[in-house]
């Protein structure tokens, strides 16, 4: 039994953690019968959340910036480390500085309802709880598109979720899909060594207005919280700001590797049918087509609509006020997945407070 169960411990599940210890709530682990204990579960095998599984290549100097975690100042990180190893050590710090109680590795099966309470069922045993904080993010559920023929392809296929470097890459025909922030940061490291070929659904949107991190955040996040309001499914996070001219974007428009074709409609054993009726014969093929909230865990409470989408009211699912989503939606950053810790602990407790024993 645990008054709250927060499911994940990325930046978000520890945010979470780090104000219920800050509201009272103390250790489930120590005491499983304290009604303000919490617990916070996580499927990684130890810190970093889905950093630490991030491509080998991927430098902090490349990555978009990591929010500090709350009163948790980051140390000077260099810039050419790896971000896979950089970002767990900075969570693992936080994790001993805070002894937050994280138990893992454990998966999350189903949660489902259980009278005035909801049951966490897991690989590792069941938790009973009066209230949810899931922090699962999206790592888990990597977007994978069908075409016909896939499965005859005879070449490498691999999403971003697997990639490691360009170097598996290395004197082969790549085709490229997708139009987000990991493909273009992909597709120019594979054009150092390979050929590429880049396909996307939709012309990719570069912004060349000023592009103003602070601004188009705060644009941004209204857009999402717009949609989530409504109950409506949310996009990817350049489908609401568009593409802006990083290093890296210019590196592989210099390279000639930006010359975006429209999708092709099949798949054959040595290369792709484009849409105009050609083929081009590829290698491999680097499905860059992201991710969606890992969510399947709470499918036995329905909370979709049939639109496919969540209603929520700030971090609360409105069906379901016991569920709190962070790292979900307008928190997907690393600054809003900070605040939708606070904001949920702050709603949970008040919650708690006015329910009965």
């Amino acid at each position: 039994m645990a008054a709250v169960v927060v499911i994940g411990a990325g930046q978000s599940g520890l945010s979470a953690g780090y104000h219920l210890q800050r509201r009272g709530f103390t250790s489930a682990l120590d005491d499983p019968d304290d009604p303000h204990g919490f617990v916070v579960l996580d499927a990684g095998q130890g810190p970093g959340g889905a950093w630490s599984h991030r491509w080998e290549s991927l430098r902090m100097a490349t990555v978009n910036g990591i929010f500090d975690l709350p009163r948790f100042p980051k140390p000077p990180l260099d810039p050419a480390e790896p971000s896979r190893t950089a970002v767990p050590r900075y969570f693992a710090d936080f994790e001993r500085a805070t002894g937050l109680p994280i138990l893992r590795p454990v998966r999350a099966l189903a949660v489902r309802r259980a009278g005035l309470d909801l049951s966490v069922e897991t690989d590792r045993g069941t938790w009973t709880t009066r209230a949810v904080i899931n922090a699962t993010g999206t790592w888990d559920n990597p977007v994978r598109p069908h075409y016909p023929g896939q499965e005859t392809f005879a070449g490498i296929q691999v999403h971003t979720r697997d990639y490691v470097s360009a170097e598996q890459f290395a004197g082969r025909r790549v085709a490229v899909v997708g139009g987000g922030i990991s493909a273009l940061q992909q597709l120019e490291e594979i054009s150092r060594v390979a050929t590429v070929h880049w396909y996307t659904r939709r012309e990719p949107v570069f912004r060349t207005d000023g592009f103003e991190p602070e601004v188009a955040g705060r644009e941004t996040i209204a857009k999402v919280v717009a949609d989530v309001e409504a109950g409506r499914p949310t996009g990817s996070v350049v489908s609401y700001t568009g593409l802006a001219w990083t290093p890296y974007a210019l590196a592989a428009k210099a390279r000639g590797a930006l010359e975006r074709r429209p999708m092709f409609t099949a798949i054959e054993p040595y290369g792709v049918r484009e849409a105009d009726g050609s083929f081009t014969s590829v290698d491999a093929i680097l499905w860059a087509t992201g991710f969606k909230a890992a969510l399947g865990h709470l499918d036995p409470l329905g909370l979709r609509n049939e639109h496919g989408g969540i209603r929520m009211i700030g971090t609360q699912v409105a069906a379901e006020p016991r569920v709190h989503l962070i790292g979900f939606g307008p928190s997907q950053s690393t600054v809003g997945a900070n605040r939708a810790g606070r904001d949920a602990v702050t709603a949970i407790a008040a919650r708690l407070a006015a329910a009965p024993a």
